[in-house]
């Protein structure tokens, strides 16, 4: 069987596919994957032995979100973006399986070939809209327009062109369970998880080993963080006593003093890391969130945008961390989501749920797409 996997996203938005590439590939698949070209994608395909089809324009190169009034001009810049590289990319595949910013164009290409087409969830709250407008009115313009170019009749229901009726959620079910919308009869498969050995860095490992467990800040692929939030967080972190280590991310954080209680990480291995830790300060992207809950990590959620909100509910609802109240934190608000997260009981609730999520939810969607029943 020949799959092509596309993704148009974060990392959050690619690692997971890879993780169902790897499953597939495992299981005799034939499989290739459109994914942006960044550096760090291409490395991560290359790593795990998934053929990478490169798209022309980087993640990165995208700055900010569209305001409401470039909604429609970003679905027609994604389209440009995507849609020639995954219509070669899929011929000659058997199936479609896509995600993230795929969505406005992967459904189109898979109608053209007469082949089944399967989207993939990563987050249960994105089914219904945007800032109260539904996706119809938000995005049928420019999708009309490009399916008309290419000898497609015009989408009646935007949501249902995207997702489909029967779209694969792969979330943990005690962390985003899937409660039910009308018209959707969606899989939830658990969460896919990439199997990730590397060892942590020589000099990582002899400062976690040289003091108590630190905590750990990061807001991955957000670049609206900056200076000043690595400064609260490590000023609310000291104030519990606690060593810092800082991610990098996308935005490139880095120090604010010289002291050396304070280390920086770019590309490791957050399974690996997360084990060690005593919480974990984030944005609250699905990825940075699954990880640091199967790891048994008590967390901090700051969301910035997007899902993170509801992933933010969902890791205070299940008693795992603490979700902070909007996104630009205080160190008196930080120091006290922090405080709260800290507590014994927090510790003791995220190991005993960290034992529970073991389920490879990329194995069981791999299972169901080879066996036809995705």
């Amino acid at each position: 069987m020949r799959v092509l996997l596309s993704t148009y996203g974060s990392r959050g938005d690619v690692e997971p596919l890879v993780a169902l590439a790897v499953q597939l590939q495992r299981r005799g698949a034939e499989v290739r994957m459109c994914a942006p070209p960044d550096a760090e994608f291409a490395d991560l395909l290359s790593r795990e032995g998934v053929p990478h089809v490169p798209f022309l324009k980087p993640w990165r190169s995208w700055e900010r979100p569209p305001t409401p009034e470039e909604r429609h001009q970003r679905v027609t810049d994604f389209i440009t973006a995507q849609y020639d590289t995954v219509a070669e990319a899929a011929e000659g595949c058997d199936v479609v399986v896509a995600t993230a910013m795929s969505q406005f164009v992967a459904p189109s290409v898979a109608e053209k070939l007469g082949i089944p087409y399967h989207y993939v969830l990563f987050c249960p709250d994105v089914v219904d809209g945007l800032g109260g407008r539904s996706f119809t009115e938000l995005f049928k313009e420019p999708l009309d327009a490009h399916r008309t170019s290419i000898g497609l009749s015009p989408v009646t229901d935007v949501a249902e062109f995207m997702f489909t009726t029967h779209p694969l959620l792969a979330a943990d079910p005690t962390l985003g369970p899937w409660n039910g919308t009308p018209g959707l009869d969606v899989v939830q498969t658990g969460a896919w998880v990439l199997d990730d050995d590397r060892p942590l860095p020589a000099d990582l490992l002899g400062f976690l080993d040289a003091g108590e467990e630190p905590v750990y800040v990061g807001f991955g692929s957000m670049r609206t963080v900056g200076e000043e939030s690595v400064r609260v967080a490590v000023e609310a972190i000291r104030a519990q006593g606690r060593r810092v280590v800082i991610g990098r991310g996308w935005a490139g954080l880095d120090v604010v003093d010289g002291r050396d209680d304070c280390f920086v990480v770019g590309e490791v291995n957050h399974r690996r890391l997360f084990g060690r830790v005593a919480a974990v300060v984030h944005h609250g992207g699905a990825g940075t969130m699954t990880t640091a809950y199967r790891a048994g990590a008590p967390q901090v959620v700051v969301p910035q945008a997007g899902d993170q909100v509801y992933w933010a509910g969902r890791v205070a609802d299940v008693g795992v961390g603490v979700a902070h109240d909007g996104a630009a934190p205080t160190v008196e608000s930080l120091t006290a989501a922090l405080r709260a997260a800290l507590a014994p009981e927090v510790r003791a609730r995220a190991t005993a749920m960290a034992a529970e999520a073991r389920v490879d939810g990329a194995a069981v969607a791999a299972n169901l797409l080879l066996g036809g029943e995705a």
